[in-house]
């Protein structure tokens, strides 16, 4: 997901064609542009944003700071196909509406406490996978993930596990999934439950698949993915916990988008899509229907491989617009 992790910028890039997506849903300058400096920031509003308060934000706090709780009354997490129930796992979810960053490597906590000069109050964390570009990471600990939180950062769990058998970038290619994608899709979703409880992220918590960018188009190969993506939904939602998924928005998030309006079951419960257009809106995305993942279940990483400096700290991200679960973090 972190798209800098070796060939994977370019492959999106190539992918993640323009399109024409709906206005910004956000109203403030895009983060980079204020209390820091970087590199391919834009120095205004996007075209077409209104002049009113960004959603969420409140007089007086910090923009699309706050958190709330989606009950099984109000918005749920949806499965598959309108009218069907939140699962179990998803009936109650700590919300962030606002800016987020993802970054390779879990940044120092002084480097976090620096980046609270910026507009950003999210953070994409690979804390597990045998995919992840970069698995060492000297940071990441339970005492990070408390430390961070209680800093006011709402944190976004990053599984990159066994990917597709046609993944684009070479560099996931030693780590596709095997003969059986289904039973190996359960194990990784019990790995994925158990490293994030490890690091004190308990039931309720959004897990997000990373799924990098593949021939959707290429019926065989898009069928075994799915029976590792459906098999990892499952185990994760098993055991509590609330089964998100990255991809390109046209190949992962367009064949899961398909599989929706199928009717198929044991799909994500939120959705981050990727496509690097600049425009950090959730929603007009042309793979998903309006009513796919929505509300509150969408996160757009709307610009990737950018360099930014806050509080004299720099760093290498991916930019989002979230609207979805964030991590419950044990007291």
């Amino acid at each position: 997901m972190f798209l800098s992790h070796l060939l994977g910028a370019a492959v999106l890039l190539a992918l993640a064609a323009p399109a024409a997506d709906a206005a910004p849903d956000v109203t403030t300058p895009l983060p980079g542009t204020p209390a820091g400096t970087a590199t391919g920031a834009q120095t205004s509003t996007q075209p077409g944003a209104q002049t009113s308060p960004q959603p969420g934000a409140q007089t007086g706090t910090e923009p699309g700071a706050q958190t709330g709780r989606t009950g099984a009354g109000r918005a749920g997490v949806g499965r598959t196909g309108a009218g069907t129930p939140a699962s179990p796992a998803a009936a109650d979810t700590d919300q962030f509406d606002g800016w987020g960053f993802d970054t390779c490597v879990t940044p120092s906590l002084a480097t976090m406490r620096a980046w609270k000069s910026s507009q950003y109050r999210s953070i994409g964390v690979y804390y597990g996978g045998r995919g992840r570009g970069c698995p060492n990471q000297p940071e990441l600990s339970k005492n990070w993930v408390s430390s961070v939180y209680g800093m006011g950062w709402k944190v976004l769990p990053v599984f990159v596990g066994s990917q597709s058998p046609c993944v684009a970038a070479e560099g996931k290619r030693k780590v596709t999934m095997g003969d059986d994608p289904g039973g190996q899709g359960t194990d990784e979703g019990h790995e994925a439950v158990e490293r994030a409880r490890a690091l004190g992220m308990v039931e309720g918590s959004p897990l997000y698949l990373d799924m990098e960018a593949y021939d959707q188009g290429d019926s065989d190969c898009a069928a075994t993915t799915l029976s590792f993506i459906r098999s990892w939904d499952r185990e994760v939602e098993r055991l509590g916990y609330v089964s998100g998924f990255y991809s390109s928005a046209d190949s992962g998030v367009a064949q899961l988008g398909a599989e929706r309006r199928a009717g198929t079951s044991d799909l994500p419960s939120v959705m981050w899509f990727a496509r690097w257009n600049d425009q950090p809106s959730v929603t007009g995305e042309p793979s998903l229907r309006s009513q796919d993942w929505s509300p509150h279940l969408r996160i757009h990483q709307y610009a990737g491989d950018v360099t930014e400096e806050h509080g004299g700290q720099e760093l290498n991200i991916d930019r989002n617009r979230v609207d979805a679960p964030v991590a419950r973090i044990a007291d």
